[in-house]
């Protein structure tokens, strides 16, 4: 009589649960259900254009001296760049003047040190120049750097390059927008013509164009000497590309 009991509950325990697997599961309503989706979108374009920022320092005892030397060489080295890039567009910048005081040595005790005294002054200039043509940008460069040093180089796009991109760039994330609401819907059981678009807000469009080089506020160790002047190789550059990026935020309400 047990064992005929203990059969009729497992039967019973059996029952219950197939019947609880084979119940179907149902689904949340879906109905006037607002969604937030993210996309992104990005466009991809060769550089176009150069920034290049030469620069020149002097030393020297006499302040006035060494200022003389930097203005005379800051201006052969742009005849130098304007000869070899007519279309280049020059800007100078960050002129500065500092003193070069001896190095301190450790005094005795009690004696007090004396007041700083210069013993020479560091004078330097930048010249930031901006240029399209970058087939001729070695050579340029390296005619420049017979009297001037190269601090930096930044590739970018020119902004009617950028400009021309913008249409790439929002038909791009706009498509993933809509990927990515045909994904959400499929995922849901829903049509993807039972979404409505209510919201889209085109935030964090990226970065338009690469970022200028700024000349350092701190001067460059980069004594000129009359070796300078003479034949540099030209160096050699990649410009690479650069990637146009955009972000966009949709809010869809389905039916």
């Amino acid at each position: 009589m047990t064992i005929m009991k203990n059969f009729a509950a497992v039967v019973a325990i059996t029952s219950i649960a197939l019947a609880a697997h084979a119940a179907p599961t149902e689904s949340p309503q879906t109905a006037g259900t607002l969604v937030v989706v993210p996309a992104y979108g990005e466009v991809k374009h060769a550089n176009d254009e150069a920034t290049v920022v030469l620069a020149i320092e002097e030393q020297d005892k006499d302040k006035a001296a060494a200022a003389s030397r930097v203005n005379q060489k800051m201006k052969q080295g742009a005849d130098i760049v304007r000869q070899a890039d007519p279309q280049a567009s020059l800007k100078t910048q960050g002129y500065y003047t500092y003193p070069v005081y001896p190095e301190e040595r450790p005094l005795p005790n009690g004696q007090q040190a004396k007041p700083r005294v210069p013993t020479a002054w560091r004078v330097g200039q930048y010249l930031q120049v901006t240029t399209t043509n970058l087939d001729k940008l070695p050579k340029t460069v390296a005619a420049a750097q017979k009297v001037l040093t190269l601090n930096a180089i930044n590739f970018g796009l020119t902004p009617d390059t950028t400009r021309k991109l913008d249409d790439q760039r929002i038909a791009a994330t706009y498509k993933n927008l809509n990927e990515r609401i045909a994904s959400i819907a499929n995922a849901m059981g829903r049509k993807v013509g039972d979404a409505v678009l209510d919201t889209v807000d085109f935030e964090g469009s990226g970065n338009y164009a690469e970022s200028r080089p700024v000349a350092n506020a701190a001067p460059m160790m980069m004594r000129m000497k009359s070796a300078d002047a003479a034949e540099v190789s030209e160096p050699s550059f990649e410009p690479g590309e650069t990637t146009l990026q955009m972000n966009v935020v949709g809010k869809v309400r389905f039916k």
